[in-house]
């Protein structure tokens, strides 16, 4: 067991996936694969679950996380002391709600980790100013470049047992009475809504929230179903069945966005240097990109 194996170990628990880790570390996948089959055979015990959209950890990578961080931690505090302090280098990065938690933090934390003295101030991409944003293509403003790197499809997420979740996928007839948690503002959900207008179908609204987060938590509690995208970030431990609604398409496009006036300094190269190397390797983004 040493420390690389142990960063592996912390990248795939964070991002629930061995591809995303491999993107994140810049290494192969079977480098992250054969990392933490060393760690499994070391402690005689599986850390990780295996499925298709990913991996989620056992009671044991559970167990392990906390401590591994303890140690590379440490490592990285070593390092730090023998260091120059570097000037600091502020940067405001706009961001929307709704992008994963997860998904965001390991994204933060790779901007952060790649300018020495960044300090990096989160706002509101729609109602403060900033040098970049991070939004979805439809927010983009004239006069900005846009660089796509991630795609979320949308799905109806079902309580566990849901007597629907058996079914390939939903028509409308079957969204009559659903009980259904109402997140806003989401573009998604207000295009669903309207679609079942003409056909007087009306889903029965249990609770209205904001987060994605708070949305995967009270469908896994049973309280209704939601309209949450599909991507490993946003549910943590919970296996909640996903369907698609027949004949809708819910996706969109997230990507980094600035002012095409902007001088591409340090900080900003960088950025976009992280957001092409976590950019998803199985969509054409050529119709969503902004040409100069």
């Amino acid at each position: 067991m040493d420390l690389r194996e142990l960063r592996y170990f912390e990248s795939t628990y964070e991002l629930e996936s061995i591809s995303a880790a491999a993107k994140h570390c810049f290494v192969s996948q079977p480098s992250i694969s054969a990392a933490i089959q060393n760690l499994e055979h070391y402690l005689g015990e599986a850390l990780f679950v295996r499925h298709t959209r990913g991996v989620t950890p056992t009671d044991a990578g559970h167990r392990l996380y906390p401590l591994s961080q303890q140690l590379t931690g440490q490592a990285r505090s070593i390092k730090q002391l023998f260091q120059k302090k570097a000037a600091i280098q502020p940067f405001r990065l706009g961001v929307v709600p709704a992008l994963g938690a997860s998904r965001m933090s390991h994204l933060i934390k790779e901007i952060i980790d790649s300018v020495d003295g960044l300090e990096l101030t989160l706002v509101d991409a729609e109602k403060r100013s900033c040098e970049a944003r991070i939004i979805s293509s439809n927010m983009v403003k004239p006069g900005e470049l846009f660089l796509p790197f991630w795609r979320d499809e949308f799905l109806m997420a079902l309580p566990p047992g849901h007597s629907l979740s058996y079914q390939s996928e939903l028509s409308f007839e079957d969204l009559d009475g659903l009980n259904f948690i109402l997140r806003s503002p989401s573009l998604v959900t207000r295009t669903l809504m309207r679609s079942l207008e003409p056909h007087d179908i009306k889903m029965n609204i249990r609770a209205r929230i904001r987060t994605v987060e708070y949305a995967v938590e009270l469908v896994a509690a049973g309280v209704g179903a939601a309209i949450v995208p599909d991507h490993p970030s946003f549910y943590n431990t919970q296996q909640l069945p996903l369907l698609k609604v027949k004949g809708m398409q819910f996706d969109r496009v997230i990507g980094l966005a600035y002012s095409r006036e902007s001088k591409v300094d340090k900080v900003l190269a960088s950025i976009i240097n992280i957001c092409k190397v976590n950019r998803i390797d199985q969509f054409d983004f050529s119709e969503f990109e902004v040409k100069k």
